[in-house]
């Protein structure tokens, strides 16, 4: 089975790091469980990069399970690596998204 990369940007790590902050300044552990849970899914990618359709300028998003948020990738099949760009909540307007990710 050929894997891809995943490489999850700064700006990504720091999205999930404030939401985990977050979650547990709500409930000690939550924190934990929606770190174990974007890691797994992450994980997944590197199976199955093209199982989430596109939103928008070549960017994917996968819904995070349990949790509002969605990671927001781009595959890259000639380096065969799936870029994690942003973790971000589904309550916010698609435009800030797009502005964010348009920032790199």
């Amino acid at each position: 089975m050929n894997l891809y990369k995943v490489k999850i940007e700064p700006e990504a790590l720091t999205d999930i790091e404030e939401i985990i902050k977050w979650y547990n300044e709500q409930q000690i552990g939550l924190g934990l469980k929606f770190k174990k849970v974007v890691f797994n899914q992450v994980r997944y990618l590197a199976k199955s990069p093209f199982i989430y359709s596109i939103r928008y300028n070549e960017i994917r998003c996968m819904l995070i399970k349990k949790f509002p948020f969605m990671v927001h990738y781009f595959v890259n099949d000639e380096n065969r690596t799936v870029e994690i760009l942003a973790v971000i909540s589904t309550s916010r307007n698609p435009k800030i998204w797009q502005e964010k990710i348009n920032k790199r």
